[in-house]
């Protein structure tokens, strides 16, 4: 706690909370301070990646492999390694983003307490503490107003609405919401989980681990391959064992160790260990690239979300909107020379010029310096009010007012029906519209009352005087507040102009929401504003097209969650719309299977943007906001999204392409284990082999592919799409080794059982006939071959070749290369291998139609 501040507060007559009080509401829990903590811990993220089934599987397999002593068909194990530390790195920096979650800035607050003024932190503010909320503060904890003095506080970080709102004695504020002008004393009556910030936050820092199609499609066929996995194991094993003549002969010679190997051969190649890794990569490389261009991937698997969206919600503030208001021009009423406008243009400035003016102020006196124009002569003034929602100034003779156009001119004499019609066709363009009007009375007098016992009053009409910064401050806060004497409008004031200001609108709205029309995701602008407003920004920046843009009113909506999904389909513009109704949103277009993403920036959006299948935070979000999303975009650029987008479905269209790749090898590793069980033969190949012959034919092409450019929107039903293109495949690869396997030993006169040279010649066989149709199967995934795909395969297969005649290479993998009758035999076999594949592909789509219609016949909606 620091010492009492020097700036000089107001006097007041309470004395707030004795320091025991403190201590005991400390004591009893009743601070301000907010547990920060996931519902993840360290410990259980390591656990979740490590335990996995796939790490179970490949982890035992290679156990076994060590235990017989052949480490070099082991090396496989080390996929364990390098996929479980993605995942922890990953998820740990997920954690440390959410361990970070907080709506409130983290700064010093001043209260009231034993009769003076002292600053403590933010987690020390207790209940029924006295609280300062001065112009600029963000609210720490809920209260009630006791004393206020012009108390403005911008409430779009909960409301979602733009706009400020002036509190009177007796209001409850809440947490999270900016104080822009005045200064009140509140009592405090909410603190830490209980207020209304960290209900928010609360909400939002449920853990929600991103739903990937993808990985839900991997686990499927890894669960499927653990029924098989575990009983075809054990039968290989024992098929292995009788085939060197039992137990008693394979434990004394030691060939047992070879049986093993052998069934661990079956085993890793029916699980796409490749496929896992590359996942795990190319979301990772996504996430890389898109970091260049400053857009933040908080969590890997939604590259996969971005892939599928149909429906965009954008905030309006901060999405289309940079958050900031433009002077645009002054439009004269009736005939006015340049002179005259000469004079309201500085007239306008000097209304604006006031101690902390508000962000059209701000606007305005930007504007108009640009111009030339700067402060001048100003003899008394009114400042402007959210309450009066006009401002005045007295110069040179005559009194000139600015402000709400239906306020001012509903206080004045005469019919400005005219006026006001232009003013509605400003309004409904998406303009800010302000009036400036001119009388020659004298400013009515307005004085405002500190609210100290002594009972001093300051005067707002006398220029300040040349007092210390401190008391500039406090004139700053207590201005315009408490009035003795309200000001009025001269009645018989003359309207002179209009001020049109509006949203600074991103220069790339209109060209990304083009992008976005021609890839069929429809976009839904959904704001706390006026929808008059919103459909005229979305108007502007062509929304909808060609099409005027339908903008209804979010109070009309139903509560009915499917009965809200019809009304959607025919609204593109939402207004007025609360945090609680942005969730229901998203709810409801889930109802209807859309993929949902949700931009936003402030605490309002962080429900809706938590519910979406993919969030999106603004770079100057709020920090819960920025919390909860999936993707951030750092520079707040909303031209980024298109590149996001395409990036997730470059990732997903090319990861489908290459997981027929790896589902493959795990069909025909399945149906060659199944054989070698029912027929007693050895294993036709090592687990090396499977290792050399994957990697160039599925693992390094597979990565490539994968980073290949390709836009088309990924549509669900990957895993039937991967099965039916693997099937043909894995049946002509399996169908090719089994009958070499089956064949060659009697043909050639091979003893494969009794004489290791024979079985090294066949699985040296059965190792080329694996790495061409491999080649074929990878030529069938990488088309067309007319450009470079066509020499990324060719470059493979050269590669598969060389590595053969390389003694390291061919050593290390157990490469052997056949001559004499063993060469013509093994070409003799790649010619049926070829024919086999060819007649397979043709007859796949034929049976699956006869089958397809047989299921149709059934009632099978397939």
């Amino acid at each position: 706690m620091s010492a009492t501040t020097a700036v000089e507060m107001p006097e007041i007559g309470a004395t707030g909370l004795t320091p025991k009080e403190v201590v005991q509401r400390i004591e009893s829990g009743q601070s301000n301070a907010v547990k920060t903590s996931t519902s993840r811990s360290v410990q259980d993220i390591v656990r979740a990646n490590v335990f996995t089934l796939f790490n179970g599987i490949i982890f035992a397999a290679m156990v076994l492999v060590l235990i017989t002593g052949s480490w070099r068909d082991a090396v496989f194990g080390f996929v364990i390694i390098i996929n479980t530390g993605i995942g922890i790195v990953t998820e740990l920096r997920a954690k440390r983003t959410l361990d970070k979650l907080s709506i409130l800035v983290a700064s010093e607050f001043l209260v009231h307490r034993d009769g003076r003024d002292v600053e403590v932190p933010h987690n020390e503010i207790v209940l029924d503490d006295l609280l300062w909320i001065r112009a600029g503060e963000q609210v720490p904890a809920d209260g009630q107003i006791i004393q206020t003095w012009g108390l403005e506080l911008d409430e779009s970080m909960l409301t979602g609405e733009s706009r400020t709102v002036r509190h009177k004695v007796g209001e409850q504020v809440y947490s999270g919401a900016t104080a822009v002008s005045g200064m009140a004393l509140v009592k405090v009556n909410a603190v830490g989980s209980h207020s209304y910030a960290a209900t928010l936050t609360a909400q939002a820092k449920v853990y929600k681990k991103t739903v990937s199609d993808l990985n839900k499609g991997i686990n499927t066929i890894l669960k499927f391959m653990t029924f098989l996995v575990v009983p075809l194991c054990i039968l290989l094993i024992l098929s292995q064992i009788h085939t060197v003549g039992g137990w008693g002969t394979a434990l004394s010679t030691g060939e047992w160790r070879q049986a093993v190997v052998s069934a661990v051969a079956g085993v890793v190649g029916m699980i796409p260990e490749g496929l896992v890794l590359l996942t795990s990569l190319n979301f990772a490389v996504a996430a890389m690239r898109l970091a260049r261009h400053n857009t933040l991937v908080q969590e890997l698997e939604s590259v996969e979300t971005l892939a599928r969206v149909d429906a965009l919600n954008l905030d309006k503030t901060g999405t289309i909107t940079d958050g900031g208001i433009a002077f645009n021009r002054l439009v004269m009423l009736g005939s006015a020379n340049a002179t005259a406008e000469q004079a309201a243009t500085q007239s306008l400035y000097d209304c604006c010029n006031e101690e902390q003016p508000n962000g059209t102020g701000q606007a305005v006196l930007a504007g108009l310096k640009a111009q030339g124009y700067g402060a001048g002569a100003v003899e008394s003034r009114v400042p402007f009010s959210s309450a009066r929602k006009w401002s005045a100034v007295r110069k040179s003779g005559e009194t000139w007012y600015m402000g709400a156009p239906e306020v001012i001119i509903s206080a004045l004499e005469g019919d400005y029906s005219s006026v006001l019609q232009r003013v509605n066709e400003y309004a409904n363009d998406g303009n800010r519209v302000l009036l400036v009007a001119r009388s020659t009375a004298p400013l009515s007098p307005l004085r405002g009352r500190l609210p100290s016992e002594r009972g001093a009053e300051k005067s707002e009409l006398a220029p300040l005087s040349e007092g210390s910064c401190r008391q500039k401050r406090l004139r700053g806060a207590v201005e315009g507040a408490n009035v003795s004497d309200d000001p009025q409008l001269d009645v018989q004031a003359e309207p002179v102009a209009l001020v049109l200001c509006s949203e600074k609108i991103r220069e790339d709205a209109e060209r990304t929401l083009a992008w976005f029309r021609e890839q069929g995701v429809r976009c839904r602008v959904i704001s706390g504003d006026n929808p008059v407003t919103v459909g005229a920004i979305a108007r502007r920046v062509k929304l909808t097209g060609d099409h005027e843009p339908v903008a209804m009113d979010a109070r009309e909506l139903p509560e009915d969650v499917n009965e809200l999904a019809r009304v959607l389909e025919n609204v593109d513009v939402l207004g007025r719309v609360l945090p609680d109704q942005k969730k229901a949103i998203v709810q409801a277009l889930h109802t209807q299977n859309h993929v949902v993403a949700m931009t936003g920036d402030g605490v309002n959006d962080a429900l809706a943007i938590k519910e979406a299948d993919l969030g999106i935070a603004m770079g100057n979000a709020a920090p819960a906001t920025k919390a909860v999303a999936q993707v951030v975009l750092v520079d707040s650029k909303f031209s980024h999204l298109p590149d996001v987008v395409a990036r997730g479905r470059q990732v997903m269209a090319n990861m489908e392409r290459v997981a027929s790749l790896f589902l493959v090898k795990t069909v025909y590793s399945a149906l060659i284990s199944l054989g070698v069980v029912l027929t007693q033969i050895p294993y036709p190949y090592l687990p090396r082999h499977i290792t050399y012959i994957g990697a160039l034919t599925i693992g390094m092409p597979a990565f490539i592919l994968a980073l290949a450019p390709n836009t088309r929107r990924y549509i669900p039903g990957f895993l039937k799409r991967v099965v039916t293109f693997a099937l043909p495949g894995g049946i002509a690869t399996a169908l090719s080794v089994l009958l070499a396997s089956w064949t060659l030993p009697n043909v050639m006169g091979w003893d494969v059982v009794n004489n290791d040279a024979d079985l090294s010649a066949l699985r040296a066989t059965s190792a080329i006939i694996l790495f061409l149709m491999g080649v074929f199967v990878l030529a069938r995934v990488a088309r067309p071959l007319n450009s470079w795909r066509g020499a990324l395969v060719a470059g493979f297969a050269a590669a598969g070749i060389i590595g053969a005649f390389i003694p390291f290479v061919a050593n290390f993998f157990a490469l052997i290369l056949p001559t004499g009758t063993a060469l013509v035999a093994t070409l003799i076999a790649l010619g049926g291998a070829a024919m086999i594949f060819v007649i397979c592909l043709w007859l796949a789509p034929l049976v699956g139609r006869i089958f397809g219609n047989l299921l149709r016949q059934h009632g099978f909606n397939i």
